[in-house]
């Protein structure tokens, strides 16, 4: 048996979907009983809880092969690390408690970073947390930066023509499409060919700046001079408030785009074959014109 967490978000739907095409066991786990339901369809047993119930979490860990964990984002939390915190505890207490012998854990880059990294710093203290417990074997994977980000962008470019963020549009770094990371998951949970306490980098088809970017989806959504804009860092975080992010949450990416910008995030080993995935800017900008054009049809991104 297979258990994922987070099973309704990007990653964890479509690594459910994966092992389920292959006619593996999994149990899927999230709050929303109706979300989860087409994953019951498919024969994937539900467990629906939530992250921060230890109890929970145990009953619904008990048995597996190997578990898929990660922290959910909350955006409306005035204390974002803290529910990074005890998320993070609860989990670690049911994988103890479950005996859980192969979990596989998101992480991110940047997690070996011990400050200035806004809310990656709650995955690193995650990381710390997992690594101190005993008789399992544990991989934390490190993607970074998703290209699924970019689509937060589709109302910008609706309302004022342009793209952008604190972000610098020239800074260059890795993207990835959460397919890939989906992929590389599920074969990681099927293989179980990890010992101990593993790290496995994964930096995407290759790294470019948001200028690049965003000229390769410009052209494909019929706009071929969409720019791409850098907002000073106050105007960014007002502008996360507003769209109703906390504002705690909203300085901790304030944070972690300084960090970007200041080339924090820079790789620190060198990018392989086995670090690289396949999906590049100009793949998934198939993506992003669907979910643009369905922005201007009215219907959602």
């Amino acid at each position: 048996m297979y258990v994922i967490t987070g099973a309704t978000g990007n990653i964890g739907s479509k690594t459910a979907n994966i092992l389920l095409e292959q006619g593996e066991p999994v149990r899927v786990i999230g709050r929303d009983a109706g979300r989860l339901e087409p994953f019951r369809a498919r024969g994937a047993e539900v467990a629906v809880g939530d992250l921060k119930d230890s109890d929970f979490l145990t009953e619904a860990f008990a048995g597996a092969t190997a578990v898929y964990v990660m922290i959910p984002p909350h955006l409306h939390t005035d204390d974002f690390r803290s529910f990074q915190n005890f998320v993070g505890a609860a989990i670690a207490n049911a994988i103890r408690k479950a005996k859980v012998r192969f979990v596989v854990n998101l992480s991110s880059q940047g997690a070996d970073l011990a400050q200035g990294t806004g809310p990656i710093i709650g995955l690193r203290d995650q990381e710390q947390r997992l690594n101190a417990l005993e008789g399992i074997n544990i991989l934390h994977l490190r993607p970074t930066y998703f290209m699924e980000n970019l689509l937060m962008q589709i109302p910008v470019i609706n309302r004022f023509g342009f793209a952008g963020s604190a972000v610098r549009g020239d800074q260059q770094f890795a993207m990835i499409a959460t397919a890939d990371i989906a992929a590389h998951l599920a074969q990681r949970l099927l293989q179980r060919n990890f010992e101990g306490i593993r790290v496995q980098d994964l930096l995407g088809e290759r790294d470019l700046s948001l200028n690049e970017a965003f000229a390769v989806l410009g052209n494909k959504i019929g706009k071929p001079d969409l720019k791409y804009v850098q907002f000073p860092y106050q105007d960014a975080e007002r502008g996360m408030v507003e769209m109703g992010l906390s504002r705690d949450l909203s300085r901790r990416y304030i944070e972690m785009s300084k960090a970007l910008n200041d080339g924090m995030f820079a790789v620190r080993r060198p990018r392989v074959p086995g670090t690289t995935t396949p999906t590049s800017i100009e793949m998934f900008a198939e993506t992003f014109a669907k979910a643009f054009a369905a922005s201007t049809m009215g219907e959602g991104i």
